[in-house]
């Protein structure tokens, strides 16, 4: 059973930054391309950061610049940098991980991040 945990949200004033953190445990994590998605009230996850398993990253034009995603797989664990935050960053995040060679995408349980004065 392929489990992703997230850690690291909170409350952070703008200009702030933030560190999130997801755990993959059940499955080998290096096989994995990684993603963070967030989700606008009332619309679908949009894709935030992602890094595949040779360590290739994508990035939403809103972000780059200020997020960087980076993966250790010796501690199964992708992590995503958010710096000089802004109140339209205030969202849920969720980390998702997509199987490189067989059909396997699993989500994480999402953390919220709240950007305010």
């Amino acid at each position: 059973q392929v489990q992703l945990v997230e850690s690291g949200g909170g409350l952070v004033q703008p200009g702030g930054s933030l560190r999130l953190s997801c755990v993959l445990s059940g499955s080998r994590f290096s096989d994995y391309n990684m993603g963070w998605y967030r989700q606008p009230p009332g619309k679908q996850r949009e894709l935030v950061a992602s890094i595949t398993t040779s360590g290739k990253t994508n990035y939403a034009d809103s972000v780059k610049g200020r997020f960087t995603i980076s993966r250790v797989n010796a501690k199964n664990s992708v992590y995503l940098q958010m710096n000089s935050l802004k109140p339209e960053d205030t969202f849920v995040y969720y980390c998702n991980a997509d199987h490189l060679l067989r059909v396997g995408n699993y989500w994480g349980q999402g953390t919220q991040v709240t950007v305010s004065s």
